[in-house]
Parts: structure tokens; C-alpha cells; sequence
């Protein structure tokens, strides 16, 4: 596999934490094997207001690959969610970020706060709305009700990326009917996962790409701390199922990210 990381591309990460404190001990050096494997581009979700410094830290030292963006993760909801919606709108006000999240819902955790949870991410759909950014949503055992939110709220200048979709076909097309991208991870390199098949069904065109370091390290690296020099790996896989070239797989999942969040490559 190092033929992949010799190419001349461009690939954008389209959702990593690599702020985070697995990086402690080598934030910076993840950034440049990141780079050298042609990811040039790489978006940070917020989690909450204790992950907003490093975020941001870490996008004042690489101004020109690594982008911020402001939510609230929804295992963050706790009782204090209405301080640290307050924090996420100051935040909003007073910086330049690229994109509302992570936010959405996540069932699979914790359902104490689901009521709160799909509170939260109507506003983080308002705030999108309001600063004409695109919406990142977790959709973790809560797809069906994030779709059921996203039909009522009905507004079709929503913009954004269905985190980590894994679904059937019918649900990608539910997706892609709301206006959102599909954010591939390592997850798609699984044996026998699923989501091999309903790749197949669905055009290059919908389809971004994405670490989620690091959480879901693609193969051979399962188990084990993910990080953005990995997404080759996730877009060689991609090519494989599509039946097409990385070359041509890192062009359209690159344009895509770089349409969805306005960027100029």
C-alpha cells in the first residue's frame, strides 16, 4: 500500500479530532504525515466547550490545512446544554468557522437527554441556516429520527454531511434527498460491513471522506488510534467497490468537500 501515499492528490479529511488528547504526544507530527499523504485539507468538528482551545490551537498553528468548526456533540448534552448552546453561538459571533457541529443524535450511549438532544440540534440546524454553513450531523443508532427532524424542519437550503453513514440504500437516497453528503470513514474497509454494498448504488458525486480520528481506524490499522494520513487507505477502498481509480476517487470526493464547505482548492 505505500504506492498510495507516493500519488500526487489531494485529499481532503472532512472530519477528524485530531486535537483530541490521543494526539498529546504527537499532534503536530499526525499534521505533517497527514500533509504527506496528500491530505491537504482537514476539518475539526467541536465536541464541547472543553475541546474549543485545542481546536483552535491546533488551526492557529496550521492556518492552511486545518479548519474549525463550532457545535455541540450530542453525548455532550447534559443538564447544562442551554450554557453550552450560549458558548457555541459567542463562539459563532466572535470566529471564522467552517461548518455547525458535530451535532445531532446519538441513541446508542445515553438516552437521558434525547428529548434535550433533538432540542439541540433544531437550533444547530437554525444556526446553519443563519451562517450559511453546513450542518455535520452524528447519526449514531438515530438515523430515522434525525431524518424525521430534518423533514420537519423542511428547509432545503440545508447544506451538510450525514457523519459516518453506514445505512442501506434506501436511507442514503433519504439522505441525499435532504441535501446532504455522505461522509465515508474507515468503517467502509470492514469486511462484509454493508455499507460496501449500498456503495455501490450511489454516485461519486454524494460522497466525502473522513477519518473520525481517533475513533474508527480503517484496515489494517483496526483497533487501533486513527488518524488523517488514513484516508487514502479509505479512498483506495472506495475505489475498489466503485471500480474506479484513487486518482479519480480523491478528484470528486476533494470537489465535493470543497463545494459543500466553499472552499477554493
Amino acid at each position: 500500500m505505500e504506492n498510495l501515499y507516493l500519488c500526487v492528490m489531494i485529499l481532503v479529511d472532512t472530519h477528524t479530532h485530531v486535537y483530541l488528547d490521543a494526539f498529546d504526544d504527537d499532534r503536530h507530527k499526525a499534521v505533517q504525515r497527514a500533509m504527506d499523504a496528500g491530505v491537504s485539507y482537514m476539518f475539526l468538528p467541536n465536541i464541547d466547550s472543553t475541546s474549543v482551545k485545542p481546536m483552535l490551537s491546533l488551526c492557529n498553528d496550521f492556518p492552511e490545512n486545518c479548519f474549525p468548526m463550532m457545535g455541540l456533540h450530542p453525548t455532550s448534552v447534559k443538564k447544562n446544554y442551554m450554557d453550552e448552546l450560549a458558548k457555541v453561538e459567542a463562539l459563532l459571533n466572535e470566529g471564522n468557522f467552517y461548518g455547525i457541529g458535530e451535532c445531532g443524535l446519538d441513541y446508542y450511549w445515553d438516552k437521558t437527554f434525547v428529548v434535550e438532544q433533538e432540542f439541540v440540534f433544531r437550533h444547530h440546524a437554525d444556526l446553519a441556516r443563519a451562517y450559511d454553513l453546513p450542518l455535520i450531523v452524528h447519526i449514531r443508532d438515530s438515523f430515522n429520527e434525525v431524518v424525521r427532524i430534518l423533514k420537519d424542519i423542511n428547509r432545503p437550503e440545508l447544506r451538510g454531511i450525514f457523519h459516518c453513514f453506514s445505512g442501506s440504500v434506501e436511507q442514503a437516497r433519504q439522505a441525499i434527498d435532504l441535501g446532504f453528503s455522505l461522509g465515508l470513514g474507515g468503517v467502509i474497509t470492514f469486511k462484509n460491513n454493508k455499507m460496501q454494498e449500498t456503495l455501490k448504488h450511489i454516485d461519486l458525486k454524494h460522497l466525502v471522506l473522513e477519518t473520525d480520528a481517533p475513533f474508527l481506524a480503517p484496515t489494517p490499522h483496526r483497533g487501533k488510534r486513527n488518524e488523517p494520513a488514513y484516508i487514502p487507505l479509505i479512498a483506495q477502498k472506495v475505489a475498489e467497490i466503485k471500480q474506479l481509480s484513487l486518482q479519480e476517487v480523491a478528484a470528486a470526493t476533494t470537489a465535493n468537500a470543497s463545494k459543500l464547505f466553499r472552499f477554493t482548492i
